[in-house]
Protein backbone atom coordinates (compact mmCIF):
# COMPACT_ATOMS: atom_id res chain seq x y z
CA UNK A 1 0.00 0.00 0.00
CA UNK A 2 1.06 3.52 -0.59
CA UNK A 3 1.79 6.09 1.54
CA UNK A 4 -0.82 8.36 0.42
CA UNK A 5 -3.72 8.07 -1.78
CA UNK A 6 -5.01 10.53 -4.04
CA UNK A 7 -8.69 10.53 -6.39
CA UNK A 8 -10.87 12.93 -7.29
CA UNK A 9 -14.41 13.39 -5.68
CA UNK A 10 -16.08 12.88 -8.91
CA UNK A 11 -14.66 9.53 -9.45
CA UNK A 12 -15.62 7.58 -6.41
CA UNK A 13 -18.25 5.52 -5.49
CA UNK A 14 -21.83 7.21 -4.54
CA UNK A 15 -24.97 6.31 -2.80
CA UNK A 16 -27.98 7.46 -2.61
CA UNK A 17 -28.64 8.88 -6.07
CA UNK A 18 -24.99 10.40 -5.91
CA UNK A 19 -25.28 12.08 -2.74
CA UNK A 20 -23.14 10.55 -0.57
CA UNK A 21 -20.18 9.62 -1.62
CA UNK A 22 -17.80 7.04 -0.18
CA UNK A 23 -14.51 9.18 0.77
CA UNK A 24 -13.11 7.28 3.36
CA UNK A 25 -13.33 3.66 1.82
CA UNK A 26 -12.49 5.22 -1.47
CA UNK A 27 -9.29 6.60 0.01
CA UNK A 28 -8.61 3.72 2.25
CA UNK A 29 -9.15 5.72 5.79
CA UNK A 30 -8.96 3.61 8.73
CA UNK A 31 -9.41 5.92 11.80
CA UNK A 32 -12.03 8.59 11.15
CA UNK A 33 -15.09 8.60 9.21
CA UNK A 34 -14.92 10.72 6.00
CA UNK A 35 -17.64 11.09 3.64
CA UNK A 36 -19.01 13.92 0.70
CA UNK A 37 -22.41 15.05 1.17
CA UNK A 38 -23.87 16.69 -2.37
CA UNK A 39 -27.14 18.45 -2.52
CA UNK A 40 -29.01 19.65 -5.41
CA UNK A 41 -30.12 23.16 -4.97
CA UNK A 42 -32.88 24.12 -2.10
CA UNK A 43 -32.68 20.71 -1.35
CA UNK A 44 -33.63 19.53 2.01
CA UNK A 45 -33.38 15.49 2.27
CA UNK A 46 -30.20 15.30 4.42
CA UNK A 47 -31.79 14.06 7.50
CA UNK A 48 -32.38 15.43 10.64
CA UNK A 49 -30.16 13.29 13.46
CA UNK A 50 -27.38 13.00 16.52
CA UNK A 51 -24.89 10.82 17.19
CA UNK A 52 -25.66 10.62 20.40
CA UNK A 53 -25.78 5.98 20.05
CA UNK A 54 -22.40 6.24 18.89
CA UNK A 55 -20.85 9.47 20.22
CA UNK A 56 -19.52 10.58 17.31
CA UNK A 57 -18.83 14.04 16.60
CA UNK A 58 -18.80 15.86 12.84
CA UNK A 59 -16.82 18.71 11.44
CA UNK A 60 -18.71 19.79 7.94
CA UNK A 61 -16.54 22.17 5.78
CA UNK A 62 -18.20 23.69 2.32
CA UNK A 63 -16.21 22.11 -1.12
CA UNK A 64 -18.76 23.89 -2.97
CA UNK A 65 -22.44 25.98 -3.07
CA UNK A 66 -23.80 27.20 0.44
CA UNK A 67 -26.63 26.56 2.22
CA UNK A 68 -27.36 26.94 6.30
CA UNK A 69 -27.57 24.05 8.94
CA UNK A 70 -29.87 23.62 11.56
CA UNK A 71 -28.15 22.49 14.69
CA UNK A 72 -31.03 21.72 18.05
CA UNK A 73 -32.90 24.90 16.25
CA UNK A 74 -30.34 27.21 15.50
CA UNK A 75 -29.33 27.96 12.22
CA UNK A 76 -26.02 28.71 11.00
CA UNK A 77 -25.19 29.86 7.21
CA UNK A 78 -22.69 27.46 5.34
CA UNK A 79 -20.30 28.46 2.90
CA UNK A 80 -16.41 27.83 2.14
CA UNK A 81 -15.02 30.22 4.64
CA UNK A 82 -17.27 28.38 7.90
CA UNK A 83 -16.19 25.07 9.30
CA UNK A 84 -18.89 23.68 11.90
CA UNK A 85 -18.02 21.05 14.65
CA UNK A 86 -21.16 19.21 16.35
CA UNK A 87 -21.01 17.44 19.07
CA UNK A 88 -22.70 13.86 18.75
CA UNK A 89 -26.06 14.99 21.56
CA UNK A 90 -26.97 17.97 18.83
CA UNK A 91 -29.79 17.23 16.36
CA UNK A 92 -28.42 18.74 13.24
CA UNK A 93 -29.84 19.19 9.62
CA UNK A 94 -28.29 20.51 6.14
CA UNK A 95 -30.15 22.35 4.07
CA UNK A 96 -28.84 23.58 0.51
CA UNK A 97 -28.97 26.90 -0.77
CA UNK A 98 -29.70 28.13 -4.61
CA UNK A 99 -26.74 26.84 -6.36
CA UNK A 100 -26.81 23.24 -4.31
CA UNK A 101 -24.14 22.18 -1.30
CA UNK A 102 -20.52 19.95 -1.71
CA UNK A 103 -19.58 18.92 1.73
CA UNK A 104 -17.22 17.65 3.09
CA UNK A 105 -18.10 15.66 6.66
CA UNK A 106 -15.53 14.31 9.17
CA UNK A 107 -16.61 12.34 12.04
CA UNK A 108 -15.13 10.45 15.08
CA UNK A 109 -16.11 9.43 18.53
CA UNK A 110 -13.44 11.24 21.26
CA UNK A 111 -11.25 8.56 22.84
CA UNK A 112 -12.73 5.67 20.72
CA UNK A 113 -11.23 3.62 18.14
CA UNK A 114 -12.89 4.40 14.57
CA UNK A 115 -15.50 1.61 14.01
CA UNK A 116 -16.41 1.64 10.25
CA UNK A 117 -20.37 2.01 9.29
CA UNK A 118 -21.44 -0.68 7.13
CA UNK A 119 -23.18 1.56 4.65
CA UNK A 120 -20.01 3.41 4.09
CA UNK A 121 -17.99 1.21 2.86
CA UNK A 122 -17.24 0.00 -1.07
CA UNK A 123 -19.93 -1.79 -3.35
Amino acid sequence: MSDYTAKRIDEMQASSGGGFVKARAELGVTAFGVQVIRLGPEETRYPEHDHSHDGQEELYAVLSGDGRIEIDGESTPLDSRVLVRVAPEARRKVYSGANGIELLVVGGAPGEAYAVSPFSELD
